[in-house]
């Protein structure tokens, strides 16, 4: 997971960048309306769960991990040959990804990015469909990014929710990081604005209590 912060040492303060220095938190994602969500910042640096690996199966090279964190699924994928890239914004994740064997680039999404419109699979997962608070612009940006017959495999809200909001990271003692653009997207959502993108739902499963759902272009689909 991703906020689009920089993890930069005059953010040393910010529960977010101490959590990924750590590797374990608790850290929460503190809404405008006051709710708070437990991030779960130790699986980010755990093995790929069950779960995970449903998404993993799915993978075809290259693939883009979009706000890929400490790189446990690009690192995954690179351990069974296919070729993953991870892009983070956050400079610790970046380089924990780097020590332990993966490949990734401390860059947003948002930059310049290397194969743009080349890369057979992209990754949002672990609910960085929120990335930059407009799904819709995060969406469009990945389609840009992906192949014309490449998938994009998104992780969505169990929940059906669609809320686009203002996000602080918060750590048990009630210490505040700066506030941020976020969204959250349950899948009946991403139903809706996939179709106005002239995406189609490739597939929809769960896991456990985790949804995803693999979206590809329209116009790459036989008979749509």
């Amino acid at each position: 997971m991703t906020t689009d912060e920089d993890d930069s040492p005059c953010a040393g303060g910010d529960p977010y960048a101490l959590a990924l220095r750590t590797g374990h938190g608790p850290v929460y994602l503190r809404m405008a309306d006051g709710r708070r969500i437990r991030m779960p910042v130790h699986c980010w640096y755990a093995q790929p769960t069950l779960a995970d690996e449903s998404v993993l199966a799915r993978c075809v090279s290259p693939v883009l991990d979009v706000g890929s964190g400490p790189g446990r699924l690009c690192r995954a994928l690179l351990g069974r040959g296919v070729f993953a890239l991870g892009v983070d914004v956050a400079p610790r994740a970046v380089a924990h990804t780097i020590a332990l064997g993966g490949i990734a680039l401390c860059r947003s999404v948002f930059d310049r990015l290397p194969a743009e419109g080349g890369w057979q699979t992209v990754l949002l997962i672990d609910g960085n469909i929120g990335i930059g608070g407009n799904p819709r612009t995060l969406l469009g940006r990945c389609i840009q990014l992906t192949a014309p017959t490449g998938l994009l495999l998104v992780e969505v809200d169990p929940a059906d929710v669609e809320e686009r909001c203002t996000a602080r990271f918060e750590d048990i003692h009630g210490h505040e990081g700066p506030p941020f653009p976020w969204a959250r997207l349950g899948a009946p959502a991403l139903h809706r604005l996939a179709d106005n993108l002239a995406l189609s739902v490739i597939d929809q499963w769960r896991h456990g209590h985790r949804c995803f759902l693999a979206l590809g272009r329209q116009d790459s689909i036989p008979g749509t």
